[in-house]
């Protein structure tokens, strides 16, 4: 099969970033961008040397040569677009979060149903030889039973825009739909939820902070609402639990890495650890993980499909590999990380139903998703 055509919406920061991985891919050609800002456009093309160029999306996706169509774009336009996108016929990859909200999300996973199209959900942390390594020891039944997860994200001081980096698009809920979660808490809750083999969530409680303070001219501009600091507790079908702390922004030391809990041994993600017990005396083991990536590459090279979440795409839209359930594994982190905010609106617990019931679309009209 030829190379895969790639069409791309959106030249922000993602999507440069996006662009310089698939240039680093030679199954993968960028053949097309759209952006909404022709000068924009006009740098992004003449850099990444990409000649056909669209502002309008519905004008992209009418390109029979487009194999598949990457959303580069804010949460609340994800579901709107892809969903575009699987209609036009075309594959869809498309970055965190899946969407602004779990309704959203739900309608892309059962557009992807109805259309029969692949839907790829951008979850890197799924990726690392950290991942790779603790699904390895989970698969040999290394950890046993297990019981409980935490779900640890941090910085500082690193909210978007208003501590003087990206766009403020990622601090208000009418285009992000949230704030720390689902900029950060949803790479480390997939992480989680891949590796213990997606279980069913049954319930949520938590709570949202912002408290910090930050400068109040770009407060204003950003139109700031969301959320520096996510806490929740999840409990999944048949007990397992999952404690969430995902930080943009607070007072406190740097956080140790996620980690699973089982009955014969446990893990800590970041930096990758095992702890168990030899003859009743515990054990704490590190990894060469340098020599774990080099043999996935030489000894046993199948597995250099899984080294990027674009690599992966491309090679399973090539039938080189199965694509990871990253849809699956996408909505329910949404569904997840809603259950944190309405927790937090309403007060109280809330189970999976109600979440699904209670979440509203936060998707925004696109003003250029029809053909002109």
């Amino acid at each position: 099969m030829s190379k895969i055509k790639i069409g791309l919406i959106g030249c922000g920061i993602i999507g440069e970033s996006h662009l310089s991985e698939y240039q680093r891919i030679p199954d993968a050609e960028v053949t097309a961008i759209c952006e909404i800002l022709p000068d924009r456009l006009k740098d992004v093309g003449d850099r990444y040397g990409i000649k056909d160029r669209y502002t309008n999306i519905g004008n992209m996706l009418r390109d029979a040569d487009i194999d598949a169509v990457d959303v580069c774009l804010h949460n609340n336009w994800h579901m709107p677009v892809s969903v575009a996108v699987m209609e036009a016929g075309k594959d869809c990859y498309c970055e965190k979060p899946m969407a602004g909200s779990y309704a959203d999300a739900k309608t892309m996973y059962d557009a992807a149903a109805r259309t029969g199209r692949k839907l790829h959900i951008q979850l890197g942390l799924l990726y690392n030889n950290e991942a790779k390594a603790a699904k390895r020891f989970i698969d040999a039944g290394m950890l046993g039973d297990i019981y409980h997860m935490r779900s640890y994200g941090f910085r500082r001081r690193g909210r978007p825009y208003v501590d003087g980096y990206a766009r403020k698009e990622f601090v208000n809920s009418k285009t992000s739909g949230g704030g720390a979660l689902f900029d950060m808490g949803v790479y480390h809750i997939s992480q989680l939820l891949w590796l213990a083999g997606l279980p069913k969530l049954e319930r949520v409680t938590g709570h949202t902070y912002s408290e910090l303070p930050m400068d109040e001219k770009r407060r204003e501009i950003a139109g700031w609402d969301v959320e520096e600091l996510g806490t929740g507790f999840a409990t999944f079908e048949g007990g397992l639990t999952m404690d969430v702390l995902e930080s943009w922004a607070i007072y406190a030391k740097p956080f140790p890495g996620s980690i699973i809990c089982g009955s014969k041994g446990g893990l800590t993600i970041d930096p990758l650890a095992f702890h168990s017990a030899m003859a009743d005396i515990q054990m704490d083991a590190t990894f060469d993980l340098g020599n774990f990536d080099y043999l996935n590459h030489t000894v046993y090279p199948e597995n250099a499909v899984y080294d990027s979440s674009q690599k992966h795409w491309i090679a399973a839209l090539k039938g080189d590999c199965e694509l990871l359930p990253t849809k699956d594994i996408a909505l329910q982190t949404q569904l997840l990380q809603e259950g944190i905010y309405i927790s937090t609106r309403l007060g109280r617990e809330v189970t999976a139903d109600e979440i699904a019931e209670y979440s509203v679309s936060k998707a925004i009209d696109v003003p250029n998703l029809i053909a002109e």
